[in-house]
């Protein structure tokens, strides 16, 4: 059976709406919390998985178990081997290929569309077009070596990128429940003050959204899964 290793940055951050998606593949799903382990500590896994957190991945001073976690991706991208990182998972994916994350110039909260690139359509990411997608960051990061763009948004040219047909990473939450979408508007309340986004507001859109966001995110999945 194929072992998915799925590294975790915050207890309320889970593989969600994708779960379904990697059992019918046939996976075994392990995950890592990796404020606290270290994923060499796990046999070398089939599928890597990294979650979004609330940190950056330049705050290694604060969070030392980043510089580890960056090594080990470093080598598992320079060996080919299949990873899919979501949020600060492609974050670091682009950090461990070179590249320097840094503060954007505004966050993105909410469900906001993201447009393919060219190659975009021609990749799992068109089933995205024209579905508004669950968004909540603030940081990003130039385009990796070697990396094609394959998504934009109206605030950030990268909004997802892949290196070959191994490694595919997303800003956005492809993996998003509705209940994990409240879980965290609870926990992020005195964020969306600062930023005066109003709660109700997140949840009128994520009934008017998730659902369709749910189904192009596993259609998207499914075909990366596919091509592995």
């Amino acid at each position: 059976m194929p072992v998915a290793l799925v590294l975790r940055h915050l207890d309320i951050a889970h593989l969600g709406n994708l779960e379904a998606v990697l059992r019918d593949h046939g996976y075994d799903i392990r995950y890592v919390d990796v404020t606290t382990e270290s994923p060499r500590d796990h046999p070398e896994a089939d599928l890597v998985v990294v979650l979004g957190g609330d940190m950056g991945a330049y705050e290694k001073d604060a969070h030392p178990f980043l510089v580890g976690e960056l090594a080990y991706l470093r080598d598992r991208l320079a060996a080919e081997r299949p990873t899919l990182g979501i949020c600060l998972g492609a974050q670091l994916i682009a950090e461990a290929l070179g590249e320097t994350v840094r503060k954007g110039k505004t966050v993105e909260i909410g469900f906001r569309e993201v447009t393919p690139t060219e190659a975009g359509l021609d990749s799992p990411l068109r089933h995205v077009a024209r579905v508004p997608m669950m968004q909540w960051h603030g940081d990003t990061f130039g385009l990796p070596s070697g990396a094609i763009r394959l998504a934009s948004s109206g605030a950030y040219s990268n909004e997802a990128f892949a290196l070959g047909d191994y490694a595919l990473a997303v800003q956005f939450h492809p993996e998003l429940t509705a209940e994990m979408y409240e879980t965290w508007i609870v926990g992020g309340l005195d964020e969306l003050a600062a930023l005066e986004i109003k709660p109700d507001d997140l949840r009128r859109d994520a009934l008017a959204n998730g659902p369709a966001m749910q189904a192009a995110s596993v259609a998207m999945f499914t075909e990366w899964l596919g091509a592995l």
